[in-house]
């Protein structure tokens, strides 16, 4: 049986034969004991990258984000987001549960805060009975459709907050497909928030993994935290192999991805130009589709989809497609012819009711 074209996410990629050999011979140790080597090193490796003191490697981006929430925010106090952020939304109950917060949250073209945009976020409370602790910001902006935040922007951010003394955070999931499209580095991305994390796992291919960055005093108490959590890991060398060539060679080949989603989504515009309004806002590896807008509802046309061999995703009521390692040319092209007769089926679907 021919297998499925998998547009779910970036996190569906198998570990590449270079990954599966380091990981067969990572030198391992104890990491809940801090004295495993290679997830020492990657560490190490991803700090120096993002030209912080100090990482954390944790197991997923939700676990890294709440440490991260829980470290600046205090129970009952706010962080002040875009109201579509990955923290605020899918997240959302994570940090009521384990952290006692909730968020404050506006919409922002495309998911990209502003200056401006922030300076009302982080106005005080003149009863001072809604506390902000923390500004997240996500780069790339996933319900955005991959977006980026300009650095400029982001330094402009950086000055609101510093004025507002409130502490910023980067969840930089994609950090690096930002860095690739908009050809800046990603410490220059980092060197603007106090806190980061970023996975190895999406987009860099690695089959597990996501690494928390900022100062050594701040990392010291994400270990804590993690353990906290229900995150030490033992001999989790194995995995910390695998990101350590997902480091080092992911970012070299994410252009293919931004080039893969771009194809698909000038092929959905070309075919179905009610779906996507702006083709050209997809920059990075990632493409919403409209359903509701090509006459069918969105789980429909997932299931239709789905039975053409593509598989994707329903993510804020559209379809969403991720471009990444394995997923070739040619697959994106066959996604591209398959993709009207799929819509007329939904559409048929629809009107039987």
């Amino acid at each position: 049986m021919e297998r499925p074209i998998d547009l779910r996410s970036d996190t569906v990629t198998k570990p590449t034969p270079a990954m599966r050999r380091a990981m067969a011979k990572a030198e391992v140790g104890d990491d809940w004991y801090n004295d495993d080597p290679t997830v020492n090193l990657l560490q190490d490796r991803c700090a120096e990258v993002m030209g912080k003191e100090a990482a954390c490697y944790v197991a997923t981006g939700t676990m890294a984000n709440e440490i991260a929430l829980h470290l600046y925010c205090r129970g009952g106090h706010l962080v002040a987001c875009e109201s579509r952020s990955h923290v605020s939304g899918v997240e959302v109950s994570s940090a009521a549960a384990m952290s006692g917060i909730a968020f404050r949250g506006t919409l922002a073209p495309h998911g990209q805060l502003t200056a401006e945009i922030v300076e009302g976020l982080l106005e005080r409370d003149p009863y001072n009975v809604e506390v902000v602790d923390l500004l997240s910001i996500e780069n790339t902006h996933q319900i955005g459709g991959g977006t980026i935040m300009p650095i400029d922007e982001l330094r402009a951010i950086r000055k609101v907050a510093q004025e507002a003394e409130t502490p910023v955070y980067l969840d930089g999931a994609r950090i690096f497909n930002a860095s690739v499209a908009s050809g800046t580095p990603v410490n220059e991305f980092a060197a603007e928030v106090d806190t980061l994390m970023f996975c190895l796992s999406k987009g860099l291919g690695a089959p597990i993994g996501s690494v928390i960055c900022g100062p050594a005093g701040v990392i010291e108490e994400a270990r804590r935290l993690k353990i906290l959590f229900g995150g030490a890991w033992r001999q989790a060398g194995i995995m910390a192999a695998a990101g350590l060539i997902a480091l080092e060679r992911g970012p070299k080949r994410l252009h293919k991805d931004h080039a893969n989603a771009r194809r698909l989504a000038e092929g959905i515009a070309d075919a179905t130009p009610e779906a996507l309004e702006e083709p050209e806002l997809f920059e990075t590896n990632i493409v919403f589709a409209k359903a509701v807008e090509v006459g069918a509802k969105p789980f429909v046309l997932l299931e239709c989809l789905r039975q053409a061999g593509v598989l994707a995703n329903v993510v804020g009521g559209k379809i969403r497609f991720v471009t990444h390692l394995d997923v070739t040319t040619d697959q994106i092209d066959e996604t591209i012819r398959r993709w009207p007769s799929v819509v007329r089926k939904a559409r048929k679907r629809e009107e039987r009711g």
